[in-house]
């Protein structure tokens, strides 16, 4: 699949957003990504995560680790695709920990999947996890890559759609000082 297919399905979800959200890492975008319409159809999910996993394919890996929400379900069919193992992290007291009886062991080759990156402040808590754990990172992929290319989390990044969305700091945002559009979080973490 090429971009405008992977965006061409964003449309045809309504999963591309157009208004005033605050996102995940705290600043403020007219776009926002909300992949989960994506991720509700199995044969969009196929098509979208076979661009990370062909990426991928020749790479030795085996385990495939994804922050919760958003990037469950790519882990989960990227790992399906290549045929291994999926496992998940997820907050708890706001720390991003691994869970529900999941480990990785020292030497294992991991892949960390994600939905969107848009800083990477998920992703890089989960290579965090991931060293501390002695396990060696392989690389990272995402459905949408919405950083403007200031992402480097120091190893292989492949994305199935990048694009340039402008993202705000707080006290910068144009749309909040016009004032007419409601500023709405629409991701599963809570932002204070």
């Amino acid at each position: 699949m090429n971009e405008q297919q992977i965006l061409d399905i964003f449309l045809k979800t309504d999963a591309l957003l157009q208004g005033h959200f605050l996102l995940t890492s705290g600043r403020h975008s007219n776009q926002y990504f909300q992949c989960a319409k994506v991720l509700q159809y199995p044969d969009y999910t196929s098509q979208v995560c076979s661009v990370l996993s062909d990426y991928f394919k020749d790479f030795e890996i085996d385990t495939i680790i994804a922050p919760a929400m958003g990037g469950i379900i790519v882990g989960y069919e990227v790992a399906r695709q290549l045929g291994k193992r999926s496992i998940f992290t997820e907050r708890e007291n706001n720390v991003m920990s691994l869970r529900r009886g999941f480990t990785l062991s020292p030497e294992e080759k991991v892949l960390v999947c994600e939905d969107v990156v848009t800083t990477g402040g998920s992703v890089f808590e989960v290579i965090d996890i991931v060293k501390k754990s002695g396990a060696q990172v392989i690389g990272v992929a995402s459905i949408v890559d919405r950083s403007n290319g200031k992402v480097d989390f120091g190893y292989p990044f492949r994305s199935a759609l990048k694009l340039d969305v402008v993202a705000y700091l707080p006290d910068e945002c144009p749309i909040c000082r016009v004032g007419k559009e409601p500023l709405v979080k629409p991701g599963s973490r809570k932002v204070s």
